[in-house]
C-alpha cells in the first residue's frame, strides 16, 4: 500500500469516494457535512492497495498555523493492517515538510485509542460532530 497527495480532480474524486462510503454510507453523515466548502483549502491525501485501487483517505489544512488533520477513513475490507497509521504517517510527514509544529483532530470516541497510540492526546471535552461523539485531540511532531 501507499499514500498519495491527490494532484488532479481524478485523485480528489478518489478521496470523496472513500469519505462517502465511510461517512456517509457507513456512518449515516449527511452528504452536505461531509464534503464541505473547504475541500478547496485542503491537501487530500488518498491510500491505494497493491491493485493501486483507492482503499483510504484523509484531508489536512492549516489553520492559524496549526494543521488539521480531518476525514480520516478506510474502506472496511482494509481496516485494521496499519491502513489508517499509512495515512496519517503520510500527513505528518508532509506537516513536518511544510514546518507545521503542532497538529489537531477531531476524534471519534471510537478512533481515540488509534490516535493515541500514534502520539495525540486528548484536550477537550466531548462534543457532538454530525451527531457522532468526539473529542480534540493534538500531537507536536
Amino acid at each position: 500500500m501507499f499514500v498519495k497527495i491527490a494532484e488532479n480532480t481524478q485523485e480528489r474524486e478518489y478521496a470523496y469516494m472513500i469519505r462517502k462510503k465511510v461517512f456517509v454510507d457507513e456512518q449515516n453523515v449527511p452528504i452536505e457535512e461531509e464534503i464541505d466548502h473547504y475541500e478547496e483549502d485542503s491537501t487530500h491525501f488518498v491510500l491505494y492497495n497493491e491493485q493501486e485501487q483507492p482503499v483510504g483517505a484523509g484531508r489536512f489544512r492549516v489553520i492559524d498555523g496549526v494543521g488539521k488533520v480531518q476525514r480520516i477513513c478506510v474502506l472496511s475490507t482494509t481496516r485494521k493492517n496499519g491502513a489508517g497509521a499509512m495515512i496519517m504517517s503520510a500527513i505528518e510527514e508532509f506537516a513536518e515538510q511544510n514546518k507545521i509544529p503542532q497538529l489537531k483532530l477531531d476524534a471519534q470516541l471510537h478512533a481515540i485509542p488509534f490516535y493515541s497510540k500514534l502520539g495525540y492526546q486528548i484536550v477537550s471535552d466531548e462534543f457532538m460532530d454530525a451527531g457522532i461523539p468526539h473529542k480534540t485531540m493534538k500531537k507536536n511532531i
